[in-house]
């Protein structure tokens, strides 16, 4: 399994990294952490898919992130002792991760400083990300969020078919289902969409990832 986010570091530095992982296997529907439990691991996803949710104070469980092979999650266990999870994470399908715990990961840096870049790498990307959404939130219309979580979502799931309801790609484009139900319909007549109850099927990336980019 390759890591695309941690390719422009050094082989050796990975390599040492992934030595002193633990392989882990979740079944469909299985929590791998609440949110408040103790951070203790870091995860790299080796197969399925993981989802990121948080409770609101109605109550509702709100989808934020989707995460697939060669994605990471839980990044701040390796940086902050005492740090609490801000989500709970569960897997969407069967699924395995590498897992790293902070105190391997603490000796491990002591005897090869290297390894510290991986770990920054990967809080630069959950950096980038979350920024580009503070950005989207307040800048990019809902329309083309919609269409941005598509996007991102399709790159994850290389069949084209993602499996998450109306609801859910609501919740992560911070947007109403209407809007999400009005923006499938319009891609589905220009031929990029199709869907049904429970998920959408991506045709047309390349088609879509244009009008991603169009003006609001």
């Amino acid at each position: 399994m390759e890591w695309p986010l941690l390719s422009d570091l050094e082989p050796e530095d990975v390599r040492r990294l992934l030595s002193i992982a633990r392989r882990r296997t979740f079944d469909k529907g299985e929590i791998v952490f609440h949110r408040d439990d103790p951070a203790d691991s870091l995860h790299l996803i080796a197969r399925g898919h993981f989802a990121a949710r948080v409770t609101t104070p109605q109550g509702d469980s709100v989808l934020l992130e989707v995460l697939g092979p060669g994605q990471a999650f839980g990044e701040l266990a390796l940086l902050l002792p005492g740090a609490r999870r801000t989500a709970t994470v569960s897997a969407l399908e069967d699924g395995e991760t590498r897992s790293v715990f902070r105190d391997d990961f603490a000796l491990l840096q002591r005897t090869h400083p290297g390894v510290k870049d991986v770990l920054l790498r990967l809080l630069a990307d959950q950096l980038r990300r979350a920024s580009d959404r503070i950005v989207e939130a307040h800048y990019v219309d809902a329309d083309t969020r919609v269409r941005r979580r598509l996007c991102e979502l399709v790159a994850t799931y290389s069949n084209g078919v993602v499996p998450l309801t109306q609801e859910e790609l609501a919740a992560m484009a911070g947007t109403s289902r209407a809007t999400v139900n009005r923006v499938l319909r319009e891609e589905t007549t220009h031929g990029t969409v199709t869907h049904r109850r429970g998920s959408v099927t991506v045709l047309d990336a390349d088609g879509l990832q244009r009008r991603c980019r169009r003006p609001a």
